[in-house]
């Protein structure tokens, strides 16, 4: 389930750090958290994907890992993508 182009801008948009920047830990843990969204709505109505489901953890995990390498990198910057995003810890 990919986003949508114009979706993906506009996320990149709202969490770059630079002019250039589209790989910064903001920028992709906001992208794997709308991915995420996107798939726990599939789920709501497809309750036996377990396929997808393995998907959505790899997300999950990937996501905490990128979380962590922010918090040891720059406290600051790792307080605001939660708080922007919504994200329990």
């Amino acid at each position: 389930m990919e986003l949508d182009l114009r979706l993906k801008k506009e996320i990149i948009e709202k969490y770059k750090t630079h002019e250039r920047d589209t790989g910064s830990p903001e920028v992709q843990v906001a992208l794997l958290t709308e991915k995420i969204k996107n798939l726990t709505e599939h789920f709501k109505v497809h309750t036996k994907d377990f396929h997808s489901r393995r998907g959505l953890i790899k997300l999950v995990s990937k996501r905490r890992k990128l979380l962590d390498y922010l918090k040891l990198k720059d406290f600051g910057r790792y307080q605001k993508v939660i708080t922007d995003l919504g994200i329990r810890k």
